[in-house]
């Protein structure tokens, strides 16, 4: 590579993708896209749980041995900062905290062998952009969101309903423009981006004319965007194909402000006890959302507990405190998600995925065989309880928790060392494998491509991603 990867050109090189998208024409299937996949669609839709900002395995679906807190602790003898619990099924555990998960693991199966792409320096938006479409930046082609891919390759289930809503992440925090890079339908087309909720609980003012304003000015504000967007020249501001994509957006919009459908996005009503089982938050609103908008009919959903720098997730320090807090956040409603779905119906036909970008590790920045330099002190001797906890980047393994969609039932897949460096020892799994097995749950080969510039760009990596078939029942 020419130059080294940071923030600058980072966006530098994003930014120049997202033109060329801009100008390039209308993609068109590639030869192999209507090759099948390995097996018959299991599912048609999918939510995923985005863990934004790197979730220790080892302080959460993998634990390991626990040490608890003292004043002079070595950081190389602490593995994990929760004892484990027992789940409902026997041979899997998890830690302390994740009680409602644990016990629905029934319903599901954990990966804890994720392996995260070796980037170098590690960037959060970087890795991020990397899981969520399957390519590492930088890229001379705007990538789309997995979601984007989905949503152009199966259509919508609800002609009403968005086919790709991302629920919870904020762009007015630390690294915005970057994450912008990566929630976008890119080469595709506006009218399969994502549908932006930042605020769930306000989610229904999303789908509505702002206060105050006459049916009459809605109308008359719509139809003068309708005629600036035909009047752009061509190649201004936008190929033929992304302005006739815009334009669909922009009716899509318009269909779903006047459908019955739109009921889906107000919490409201439900019922109060529903919604309180839900309630720990953004996040937690966002998984009832969630099940709202998955029985509505829309295929991709994403509900992050929301990257920010050094918040959440980020835990460079005080660890263990806000894996504490983070686990109490998503525990409840990730549990009563899995079972209202199963309750309606849904679970079968819905694959729910809980995933993060990497994990993290006390001693270890990158992984040991890819050590990168390291983002953060440790000292060696633990001095304050904000020593206590997974503070550094580790991509040799992480955990990936999948439910419905015909995933495999109490099954724990691959395994990890017992000791530092706890990576993945059996059956690891990197992103195009991981994004082949999601594709392939929808009946999608990982070989599907669209045609940019007559260059094929794949759903998986040069169309190399292998689903693991373990992973079906």
């Amino acid at each position: 590579m020419p130059y080294p990867i940071n923030r600058r050109n980072f966006l530098k090189t994003s930014t120049a993708a997202t033109l060329s998208a801009l100008a390039a024409g209308a993609p068109r299937a590639g030869a192999e896209t209507e090759e099948i996949a390995p097996i018959p669609a299991r599912a048609d839709r999918v939510i995923l749980l985005w863990m934004g900002g790197g979730m220790a395995h080892t302080e959460t679906f993998d634990p390991k041995r626990y040490t608890p807190y003292e004043a002079g602790l070595d950081p190389n003898k602490v593995l994990s900062t929760f004892p484990a619990i027992d789940t409902v099924v026997d041979g899997i555990k998890f830690s302390k905290g994740l009680e409602n998960i644990a016990s629905v693991m029934d319903r599901g199966t954990i990966c804890n062998t994720y392996q995260a792409g070796d980037l170098g320096f590690i960037l959060h938006s970087r890795h991020q952009y990397h899981w969520h479409t399957g390519y590492a930046p930088p890229l001379t082609v705007a990538a789309p969101h997995i979601g984007s891919m989905v949503a152009r390759t199966l259509g919508p289930i609800n002609p009403d309903m968005p086919a790709f809503i991302d629920i919870g992440q904020r762009f007015t925090v630390g690294e915005s423009e970057e994450l912008k890079a990566f929630h976008t339908a890119g080469f595709l087309g506006s009218e399969y981006g994502p549908f932006f909720i930042s605020n769930p609980e306000d989610a229904q003012s999303s789908v509505r004319p702002p206060g105050g304003m006459t049916p009459d000015r809605f109308q008359n504000r719509d139809k003068l965007f309708r005629k600036l967007a035909k009047a752009s020249p061509i190649g201004e501001y936008g190929s033929a194909h992304q302005q006739e994509s815009l334009l669909r957006s922009m009716d899509n919009a318009y269909r779903l402000l006047t459908s019955p459908s739109a009921k889906a996005f107000d919490l409201s009503e439900e019922p109060k006890e529903v919604y309180d089982k839900y309630n720990t938050g953004r996040f937690g609103q966002g998984c009832l959302l969630a099940r709202r908008l998955c029985e509505a009919g829309t295929r991709f959903i994403e509900v992050t507990s929301e990257y920010e720098p050094f918040k959440y997730w980020d835990t460079h320090e005080n660890g263990h405190t806000r894996a504490e807090g983070m686990k109490e956040v998503i525990d409840a409603p990730i549990a009563q998600l899995v079972l209202d779905l199963e309750e309606r119906g849904l679970l079968d036909t819905t694959l729910i995925i809980l995933a993060s970008e990497f994990s993290r590790d006390m001693v270890t920045e990158g992984s040991e065989k890819n050590p990168v330099k390291n983002q953060v002190d440790v000292p060696d001797k633990m001095t304050e309880m904000k020593h206590y906890g997974m503070h550094r980047h580790f991509t040799a393994a992480g955990s990936v928790l999948l439910f419905g969609g015909g995933i495999k039932k109490g099954f724990k897949y691959g395994q990890t060392a017992d000791e530092r460096p706890v990576e993945a020892v059996k059956n690891p799994i990197g992103i195009e494998d991981l994004h082949a097995t999601i594709y392939t749950a929808l009946g999608i080969s990982p070989k599907t491509n669209y045609l940019v510039e007559n260059r094929p760009f794949y759903v998986t990596k040069d169309g190399l991603g292998k689903a693991h078939m373990d992973l079906f029942a």
